[in-house]
């Protein structure tokens, strides 16, 4: 499945982030953080970046949440 992503992709494999990590989107840098949540999308904070719906998108570009980029945890 995460042939087709470059290296930090997310691509959709829950094993490389926890409940708490942060993700980047690639086009645009918006950074979801689990302990903000998605007022956008009506995501609640504390919501892990694994448990967003399937039809979930970055808020400011629309991009898929299969592209964000893992960032590194602080």
């Amino acid at each position: 499945m995460t042939d087709h992503f470059f290296a930090g992709s997310f691509g959709g494999d829950v094993s490389k982030i926890g409940p708490r990590t942060k993700l980047e989107c690639k086009i645009c840098w918006h950074v979801y953080d689990p302990a903000v949540g998605d007022t956008y999308w009506q995501v609640p904070p504390g919501t892990p970046f694994a448990d967003l719906p399937e039809h979930w998108t970055c808020p400011e570009c629309d991009s898929a949440k299969a592209g964000f980029m893992v960032m590194a945890d602080e």
